[in-house]
């Protein structure tokens, strides 16, 4: 039976990674798979470190969509991928790759999953994630400064610069590709109920029609 492939983006810290990791909870009975877009950065090594730190990040021409592409249509056929890891301190792809296995759901999250049209029609289901901008940025600030180890400054300035114009001109329109809208973040318990939901009955229609 063909994986069962869903979407999930939305804007910098609204909460996309909840709702993966609790849709994937609440399916303990299936083989989930995880793709984060994060992960399929280019490869900017050649370039100087202060090159590397000025790139828009958060523009979709940042981003190897024919390797996401590419990995993608592996896992719907059923096979095996080796995800790139990306070094968010350096802005480098590291030489490390994570053996990605086969699975009965795919989740794949990134703030411009639907800016790729290959993408969007490879996701049986496409989900955004909205949240008010200033919790997006209370969430981004948290976690760029624990776990991507940079400074307060630094974030306010690629918030400013970068993150939030994007979003206005690609996240935010890529909303109308969506067939499910979760508002206030990854904590929206109904509309996680919702999505499992449906991933199940399709799932259960599958097993019926495989022969």
């Amino acid at each position: 039976m063909k994986p069962f492939i869903i979407g999930i983006a939305g804007g910098s810290g609204s909460g996309k990674s909840t709702v993966a990791r609790n849709v994937a909870q609440a399916l303990q009975a299936e083989s989930v798979a995880f793709l984060d877009m994060d992960a399929y950065y280019l490869n900017f090594a050649h370039l100087p470190l202060a090159e590397r730190r000025a790139i828009n990040w958060d523009h979709p021409d940042a981003f190897d969509w024919e390797l996401l592409v590419g990995q993608l249509a592996q896992l719907a056929a059923g096979d095996s991928i080796e995800k790139p890891v990306y070094d968010f301190l350096t802005h480098t792809r590291s030489d490390r790759t994570v053996v990605v296995p086969p699975a009965t759901v795919v989740v794949i999250d990134g703030i411009l999953l639907f800016s790729d049209p290959r993408v969007r029609d490879l996701c049986d289901v496409k989900v955004f994630v909205d949240a008010d901008a200033d919790i997006r940025l209370m969430r981004r600030i948290r976690r760029d400064m624990s776990k991507r180890g940079r400074p307060l400054d630094e974030i306010l300035d690629q918030y400013v610069k970068t993150v939030q114009p994007m979003h206005l001109e690609f996240v935010e329109p890529s909303k109308r590709y969506a067939d499910v809208i979760v508002p206030r973040g990854g904590h929206n318990a109904v509309a996680i109920e919702m999505i499992v939901a449906k991933i199940q009955r399709r799932l259960t229609n599958g097993r019926k029609t495989s022969p």
